[in-house]
């Protein structure tokens, strides 16, 4: 079931309407918009402005940031996945322009959730000092943290994890290094819960757990608890099989993002065969729907186990599409840059930070990207198209698909229907609808708002006798709703 936790407001309601011709009555007000978009390692005054002239807009109900607070300074984009302070100086940016971004964005109805780093701190063995000017060693944070304020496992040869199948090495033993805080204790969990009050006095609207994982559930609760009521939580809890950690038991606190959507979701789109997930109650080895944050890749899967990112362009629209037009979960979006090193940080200026980009608007993904160039993923009609499909779509139900060659399809009842073709040649689908009769815009082709007095902004298609059918080029995907009939 879809649920919204930020209502889409006057711009964005007038933004997926506006432009759409169909008869009086036939598309419903459209639902709450609910779905979020991680903007990775873009700098806050980009960020800023991408609220409000694409992100709101478009409707998307709440952004992702990358972490803020001060790490170590080192190239790599995963330097910003070692604190060395709890201060608001980044290679995106300073305090202030983070609590400016945070109140642009909330103007234009954009929520913001900033991925909090607090399962540990630094990797680096020898001392250094952070991108703000804090010096620290791996296990001395001045001000923060001493020696004792850390786990020493004593598990492992070097205090890494080396088996997940035990909890007590998940939970208390170093991830690759990183120095990793006994979040059991009242000390740590009060530092812990101050940075975050911080944050959320500037008015983020919630937080990313990072490596929630490797802090017992029990932990993360006492730490969350503290906080205001109605602080959103999204916990990152890598489902693993034969693991005695799982998702659900960060469930009774917050969301989870569940790794097996995905991992679901892209085969089909590489080998052709199609079949519908569990449509009636729960989807095996996935939480609860209402507690489920799902995605096609983020930050980390797109450099490792993902089999669809932005490399794979019409393929990556596809899994977008039907991940969109789904009933299971809050989708959120991710946008990145490219990248030939797994490593390789955003592009920076002399002075470290991380170069500020806007996205001009493009119609579909670039067939090469440079390396460091951002992929643009919010500006893609597609994306918006598929923001106005779930939007008229709702809370109605996913129906049984319809598997044609390499081509597949869904009805959301009586709202909207998407196709796509993963096949190298042409398709004809026809999926049963309960849509009247009528030529409908496909908002895939066309984006948001795809019919006007003059036509489709994009494809055309039919609904006749309970039947819509998509002829599909190869590697497409194409969606019709209430609010695209012409």
């Amino acid at each position: 079931m879809r649920r919204a936790f930020a209502g889409i407001g006057a711009l964005a309601a007038a933004a997926l309407l506006g432009g759409c011709a169909g008869a009086p009555g036939d598309a419903p007000d459209p639902a709450p918009a609910d779905v979020g978009i991680q903007l990775f390692q873009l700098p806050w005054t980009t960020l800023a402005e991408e609220c409000e002239t694409t992100l709101g807009p478009a409707g998307f109900a709440w952004v992702l940031t990358s972490p803020p607070n001060e790490h170590v300074d080192l190239d790599p984009w995963w330097a910003s996945y070692q604190p060395v302070s709890y201060e608001l100086e980044s290679r995106l940016g300073t305090r202030d322009e983070f609590a400016d971004m945070v109140a642009r964005c909330d103007a234009a109805g954009i929520d913001v959730i900033a991925d909090a780093v607090v399962n540990h701190m630094t990797g680096q063995e020898a001392p250094g000092t952070g991108f703000a000017g804090t010096t620290y060693q791996h296990y001395e944070y001045p001000g923060l943290y001493g020696y004792d304020d850390f786990h020493h496992c004593g598990l492992t040869t070097y205090d890494d994890i080396e088996d997940y199948r035990s909890r007590d090495q998940v939970q208390q033993c170093e991830l690759v290094n990183l120095a990793d805080l006994d979040t059991s204790t009242d000390a740590v969990r009060a530092t812990i819960s101050g940075y975050l009050e911080d944050v959320l006095s500037l008015g983020v609207a919630g937080f990313r757990i990072d490596a929630a994982k490797h802090m017992a559930a029990d932990d993360v609760e006492a730490i969350v608890s503290s906080l205001p009521e109605g602080t959103r939580i999204l916990s990152e809890v890598i489902r693993g099989g034969g693991e005695p950690v799982t998702p659900e038991e960060y469930t009774g606190f917050g969301e989870v993002f569940e790794f097996t959507y995905a991992r679901d979701l892209t085969p089909p789109l590489s080998n052709g065969v199609f079949a519908d997930p569990a449509l009636d109650g729960d989807r095996p080895l996935h939480v609860a729907s209402d507690r489920a944050i799902v995605f096609v890749d983020n930050h980390d899967t797109e450099r490792g186990e993902a089999d669809v990112t932005y490399r794979h362009g019409p393929l990556y629209v596809i899994a977008n599409v039907l991940m969109l037009a789904d009933d299971y979960g809050t989708p959120v979006v991710y946008s990145g840059y490219a990248f030939s090193d797994r490593d390789a940080g955003a592009p920076t200026g002399d002075d470290g930070r991380v170069v500020a980009e806007t996205c001009p608007r493009v119609a579909e993904p670039a067939d090469e990207y440079a390396d460091g160039e951002r992929t643009c993923v919010q500006s893609w009609p597609a994306i918006g198209g598929m923001l106005e499909f779930r939007a008229i779509a709702g809370d109605e139900p996913r129906m049984p698909g319809v598997d044609e060659g390499d081509a597949y399809g869904f009805e959301c009842e009586g709202r909207g229907v998407v196709a796509v073709n993963v096949g190298a040649e042409a398709q004809r689908i026809d999926i049963p609808t309960s849509m009247p009769d009528g030529a409908y815009c496909d908002v895939v082709s066309g984006g948001a708002g795809a019919a006007d007095d003059d036509g489709c902004a994009g494809r055309e298609y039919a609904v006749s006798d309970g039947v819509a059918t998509l002829d599909l080029e190869p590697l497409t995907a194409a969606a019709i709703h209430l609010g695209s009939r012409r």
